[in-house]
């Protein structure tokens, strides 16, 4: 998707739709039509072997009803990333196609012990993706807002903030597709509206691929973590299976494939977004107090996923929504920083369309976390940094943010100020915010504890610095868990 963006013609813009919507590389299936009806039903999960020497073993996709000739089938998928589906199209441009591994045309397949054969199957064609990044938003209403049987917790906490601001639950498609058609959004309260037929291809691009993330997946990764509350129950040990895989497709989606085991990748989703922007304001490190490194939310993000991790697997589902309330709190901050820093190249150091756009892409996406707080002072930060506005104060939008920080709970700390490299000081009107907070250590829980000269004060926050990681590593040690990767002895799972 970025490829195409980035060719800036409106064909390379289609073809990114294109894979914004259909998608390519997650959930892959093939559609099969039958030269004979099923005889009976097809259950979504039945096993169907491919008869053609290899014995191939794989499932269906979704159900069918006796008397139907068409089918999808699931292909495996494996451990391993470079290789993990042997068969992958979609929208994808074919010099990024994968057919290798893709089931064959007029092969003998069985299907519930009877033999069938293909009757019209293209490789090219009928090889589809099931996960997309347009679906993250398209499926919200039945997934985090409408309560039922399937979203018994819904409407979602965090998803109703938006719901509330944008008045959508498709509101991150909305912007998305706006990008890319070059748009108006029309929000039906009147808030947030992004207009991008003001923009060329350089607004729009940063519209659509930045949106993509910050506000499709963003949401996303915050739903599977509601659903795993959803699923968890704190009557016998093994039913919470469930909830834990849920868990861990939230840390997935929020990982992305290209960090590897220890986040010292490249990637492309939330976990990377984090690195970069505490690179600018002088928060990487376990301390928060450098300039290169992994940041220091993804350190506190990591201590949040394993201890949710290991609350569900030992049925204490109480503990879990604190967790996944901080966790909101937490991938907010990156947010806060894009918003200030693109305000600030805007304002003080002749940003243009390009930086404009990406200022209004990190607004949109923490600007309803605002408005829950202090409408007024939200309406400051969209007047200042939407598109097409008169004009940007940076001042202003740093203010409006900080009287909000306690309300959205975000420390002041975890923001840091704009850090200029070259002088080794921050920016001018861009410094921390001051206050006496201090973030204690590593610990998950972000504390803040104002201090002044009193050396009690200090030795309490020492004190509860070791209890904390104490207890952290009871956690572990009562869950068995003794090496971990990037966040913990995640489980291997196939994403479903």
């Amino acid at each position: 998707m970025e490829t195409q963006l980035a060719l800036g013609t409106e064909e390379g813009f289609q073809l990114a739709q294109e894979i914004y919507e259909q998608g390519g590389h997650s959930k892959v299936y093939a559609v099969i039509t039958l030269t004979s009806p099923l005889v009976a039903d097809l259950s979504k999960g039945d096993p169907i072997f491919f008869v053609d020497g290899t014995a191939i073993s794989t499932n269906a996709y979704s159900g069918a009803s006796a008397g139907d000739t068409v089918i999808e089938i699931k292909y495996a998928t494996s451990d391993d990333q470079d290789t993990y589906v042997g068969c992958r199209v979609g929208a994808l441009p074919e010099w990024d196609q994968l057919t290798s591994g893709c089931f064959g045309v007029s092969e003998i397949i069985s299907v519930n012990g009877v033999s069938y054969t293909s009757n019209t199957y293209d490789v090219a064609n009928d090889n589809k993706a099931g996960r997309t990044i347009q679906g993250f938003s398209t499926s919200a209403d039945s997934k985090q807002l409408t309560t039922s049987q399937d979203c018994p917790g819904c409407p979602y906490k965090e998803f109703k903030k938006f719901y509330d601001y944008y008045g959508s639950s498709t509101y991150a498609d909305e912007y998305v597709t706006a990008a890319l058609d070059g748009t108006a959004t029309s929000f039906s309260r009147g808030l947030g509206d992004a207009d991008f037929s003001k923009y060329g291809f350089d607004g729009r691009k940063e519209g659509a691929k930045r949106g993509s993330v910050y506000l499709n997946v963003y949401m996303y990764v915050l739903r599977e973590f509601e659903d795993a509350i959803d699923d968890c129950t704190d009557d016998e040990y093994d039913q919470n299976h469930g909830a834990a895989h849920a868990w861990d497709e939230g840390v997935a989606f929020y990982t992305g494939s290209l960090e590897g085991t220890n986040g010292a990748g490249s990637g492309k989703l939330l976990h990377a977004l984090a690195d970069k922007r505490c690179a600018n304001y002088k928060t990487c490190g376990n301390d928060g107090d450098e300039v290169e490194g992994i940041s220091k939310i993804n350190y506190l993000l990591g201590n949040q996923f394993i201890i949710g991790q290991n609350a569900l697997l030992t049925y204490n589902c109480g503990a879990v929504r604190p967790i996944v309330d901080r966790i909101a709190d937490l991938m907010s901050v990156p947010m806060i920083q894009g918003t200030l820093r693109y305000a600030y190249k805007v304002d003080v150091q002749g940003g243009v369309e390009k930086e404009k756009a990406e200022g209004a892409v990190f607004m949109a996406a923490v600007i309803p976390r605002v408005h829950d707080c202090n409408p007024a002072d939200a309406a400051i930060i969209y007047e200042n940094m939407k598109i097409g506005a008169a004009s940007t104060d940076h001042k202003k939008v740093k203010i409006a943010f900080e009287r909000n920080y306690d309300c959205m709970g975000v420390n002041g700390a975890l923001v840091g100020g704009l850090f200029n490299r070259a002088t080794n000081a921050y920016y001018v009107g861009a410094e921390p915010k001051q206050d006496s907070s201090v973030t204690c250590g590593s610990n998950g829980n972000g504390l803040a504890i104002s201090l002044g000269s009193d050396a009690v004060a200090v030795a309490l926050v020492l004190a509860l610095c070791v209890i904390i990681i104490c207890g952290f590593f009871y956690i572990l040690m009562r869950s068995g868990k003794s090496s971990l990767p990037l966040y913990g002895k995640i489980h291997p799972i196939e994403v479903k």
